[in-house]
């Protein structure tokens, strides 16, 4: 499938008139709009919990349920970080420095994942190609899942509102340990070829991953053994992988948003870019400052896919001028109050394209 174009509409100024309005508000209130102090705190808190925690359960032999408590905490930070430190510098909004972003951005090969890999999937791929089947590959979770209603139907997905739950918690596992891989030896991901990767990046590529396997597998097992190491690693892994797939999954997969088809003839997406991305995305819970606070704006979905290069602590703000504007030009602003409001609709969504 080749990559469909978007329309020109014309006259229509909306996307004009947000990115003025957003500009205007940064210009008065004469902020910058990468992090400041707060986010750089925040990276520093989060990674200096996660390391103190693996230095504990490492080398001080903790008794078993507070090594378990431990490792959900690892886990949970591991979101985290991705959420707040990597996810920021990927895009380029957690410093004005591209050091820095650089840095935080290879948050992501330390946790397990390929920087590079996540750059091309999420920051060209998903930001662009939002909920379109065949380019997305945020919801290519075939055959186990059905997301939108041009992907094939099997009798399982009658149940994949059930089985769901374990499923997410795969998702860093299978991110850590094949679909890096995939991606990389195929140099595509969908049907969009990846950015021709350098003699730096192929180093890097590998030599993170390497980093992360003697760090998480090799030395763990040397020091604790195999059975611990396992259920240590599983649970950091899994409860990450969950944590991460609700987070990313509310944003984009609900009732409310839409899957947007290519018109078969032209290959091209009746809206504008603009226009596009908010009626496939979702905000949620964007009124609970400990959910801001932990999933790093990201519950404010449709403020970061308008303007990913602002970072997120400012989407609160930028919030209430892009909702005016939806409103005045009749788009139509997704936004659930509660989290758990949105983890509904996404199981209702989950239900109905198994049985559609």
């Amino acid at each position: 499938m080749a990559t469909p174009k978007f329309a020109n509409i014309t006259g229509s100024n909306f996307h004009q008139e947000l990115k003025r309005r957003v500009s205007n508000y940064f210009t008065e209130a004469k902020k910058p709009s990468h992090g400041n102090f707060s986010l750089y705190f925040k990276a520093g808190l989060l990674w200096t919990l996660y390391i103190a925690l693996y230095v504990h359960v490492m080398f001080f032999t903790p008794q078993n349920w507070i090594a378990i408590l431990e490792c959900f905490a690892m886990g949970g930070l591991t979101a985290a970080i991705g959420f707040n430190v990597m996810h920021d510098g990927s895009h380029g909004s957690f410093s004005k420095s591209k050091i820095w972003n650089k840095i935080a951005a290879f948050s992501a090969n330390a946790l397990g994942a390929s920087g590079i890999m996540w750059n091309n999937k999420h920051n060209i791929i998903h930001h662009t190609y939002t909920n379109i089947d065949g380019v997305d590959d945020d919801i290519e979770i075939k055959p186990m899942l059905r997301m939108c209603t041009t992907q094939k139907k099997y009798f399982i997905h009658r149940f994949q509102h059930i089985y769901v739950w374990f499923l997410y918690t795969l998702l860093l596992l299978v991110w850590v340990f094949q679909s890096d891989y995939r991606k990389y030896f195929k140099k595509k991901i969908g049907p969009v070829p990846i950015k021709k990767m350098s003699a730096f990046d192929h180093f890097a590529f590998w030599a993170a991953k390497a980093g992360y396997y003697f760090m998480m597998i090799v030395l763990p097992i040397m020091l604790l053994g195999f059975v611990k190491w396992l259920i240590g690693f599983l649970i950091i892994a899994m409860f990450a992988g969950f944590v991460l797939s609700i987070v990313f999954q509310l944003a984009h997969t609900v009732e409310e948003t839409a899957f947007p088809v290519p018109s078969g003839d032209v290959n091209s997406i009746e809206n504008e870019w603009a226009i596009h991305q908010i009626e496939t995305t979702a905000n949620f819970a964007t009124r609970n400052k400990l959910i801001s606070w932990f999933v790093g704006g990201l519950n404010f979905q449709i403020e970061h896919h308008l303007f990913p290069k602002v970072s997120h602590i400012h989407y609160p703000a930028i919030s209430k001028i892009i909702k005016k504007t939806c409103e005045e030009y009749g788009v139509k602003y997704i936004e659930f109050r509660r989290m758990r409001h949105a983890i509904v609709s996404h199981a209702v969504h989950l239900r109905n394209m198994g049985r559609a």
